[in-house]
């Protein structure tokens, strides 16, 4: 079967590049290697899913440990996420020039493709491909370490029974967003974190405020912990770990696995095809996305870039201009890229931070104040939940803004505006003199902006 573009996963990225190369008269085939899939893994296991079952943990009138509100709370969630695979799925099967295949794609040349489901196998080929398969959480290579029973990954763990005690392997962004959501479902949570401190790459007094959050919400962390061994019964499962100087032993009912993620390229026989990796696994890509063989581009977590939804849109973008527009549009166009920990609340991020403006030899001012002492943010203080920092680095000579890391009820929405401003060279002064609606949580830097 001949096409003009086939897109190998139906990710952010690969579903929005085939409906539009579709509309544009391009004959495309769409190949996801699971019809629980469909959609991609924001809708179905990730970014949705999991801030879905936040919502529920969040609007609770207490935080007792709950089995059967959390079941009903996974319940709830799948409605969800069934409605929009489903969605998703006519979106571009309903589409003349898509031809959706359910199966597991390997490359047998530069411009074809063996297409696996079952037991059923058939080739294509394609003038263009386009590479959108994610990624896949990190194994350690620690004895027991294996997925299964009272074992999880983020994915596992979102159907199992709420475990009394949960405990969490790694202290990056997905390990603190289960921990916080899993604490507040009632659960006792023991984070096991290698680094020195929570949050290393935040400035100091911004990570105590969420591990503060985190404590209010009953979290333990252990910082410095090295694991080296994992064993589960029927009763429970024991972690072995080494900390400060001591071995230490620590007994929970489920454990999730959050050492990262990386690039899903194993099934795919890149060598086929002639495509270049990196040392890390990634596909090695242009600044246009372009892999080393012409023709076959990488979107999303495959090609070793910042793993959200969001950039595997914007790769989309770039993509679609080399293949519809002027080809002009690059990874040198990304800039002031947003982030958010949907921990309770979350702390969101854009630019570079004190200690890493302090480290460069910048003159810059900052301003920083805590949420619950801005006396012009009172939307905190209304949805019952003041807690957290707001922090702005600005350069002293340019007064425009280097970065800013939020930490508050709405971080989410008000950091878009910080990087909508760091990419227009708006002014901390024009910021700080803006009319904002009241109350939201976006006044509070007519306040804060104002102590420089």
């Amino acid at each position: 079967m001949d096409f003009d573009v086939a897109v190998i996963g139906w990710g952010k990225g690969g579903k929005t590049i085939v409906g539009t190369l579709a509309r544009a008269g391009k004959k495309v085939a769409m190949i996801e290697q699971s019809a629980d899939m469909y959609g991609g893994t924001c809708i179905n296991i990730a970014c949705v899913p999991t801030k879905a079952l936040i919502h529920s943990a969040e609007t609770r009138t207490d935080h007792e440990f709950d089995p059967e509100y959390f079941a009903r709370s996974v319940e709830k969630r799948d409605g969800l996420t069934g409605k929009l695979r489903a969605k998703n799925y006519s979106i571009l099967a309903d589409l003349d020039t898509v031809v959706v295949f359910t199966g597991a794609a390997s490359f047998t040349g530069p411009n074809t493709l063996m297409v696996t489901g079952g037991d059923d196998t058939l080739e294509l080929a394609a003038d263009t491909i386009i590479i959108n398969t994610g990624s896949t959480p990190v194994i350690p290579d620690v004895a027991g370490a294996e997925i299964g029973g009272r074992i999880h990954t983020s994915t596992t763990l979102q159907h199992a029974p709420l475990p009394k005690h949960l405990i969490v392997v790694g202290g990056g962004h997905i390990g603190l967003e289960f921990a916080s959501m899993f604490s507040m479902y009632g659960s006792e949570v023991t984070v096991l974190d290698k680094n020195s401190r929570p949050l290393i790459k935040e400035d100091q007094d911004v990570a105590q405020e969420v591990v503060n959050g985190l404590k209010d919400n009953g979290v333990r962390i252990v910082s410095g912990a090295t694991v080296h061994r994992i064993d589960q019964s029927d009763d429970c499962v024991a972690i072995q770990y080494h900390w400060n100087d001591q071995e230490q032993t620590v007994r929970g009912d489920a454990v999730l696995i959050a050492l990262g993620r990386v690039p899903a390229t194993g099934s795919l026989n890149l060598d086929a095809a002639g495509i270049d990796t990196t040392d890390r696994g990634a596909i090695k890509v242009n600044e246009y996305l372009e892999t080393s063989v012409p023709g076959i581009y990488a979107l999303g977590d495959v090609n070793g870039g910042p793993q959200f939804t969001y950039i595997s849109l914007d790769d989309n973008r770039i993509v679609t201009d080399q293949l519809l527009g002027e080809g002009k549009r690059s990874l040198n166009d990304r800039v002031a890229v947003p982030t958010t920990l949907f921990t309770t609340p979350p702390m969101s991020r854009v630019g570079i931070n004190e200690t890493e403006a302090r480290a460069r030899g910048l003159n810059v001012k900052v301003a920083v104040k805590k949420v619950a002492d801005i006396a012009a943010m009172p939307r905190p203080k209304i949805v019952g939940d003041p807690r957290g920092i707001i922090k702005f680095v600005v350069d002293a000579d340019t007064d425009l803004v280097l970065g800013a890391t939020l930490h508050h009820v709405d971080s989410q929405e008000v950091i878009n505006l910080a990087s909508l401003a760091m990419r227009n060279n708006v002014t901390a002064t024009e910021l700080k003199n803006s009319i904002y609606t009241h109350p939201s949580s976006t006044e509070a830097l007519n306040e804060v902006l104002g102590l420089i």
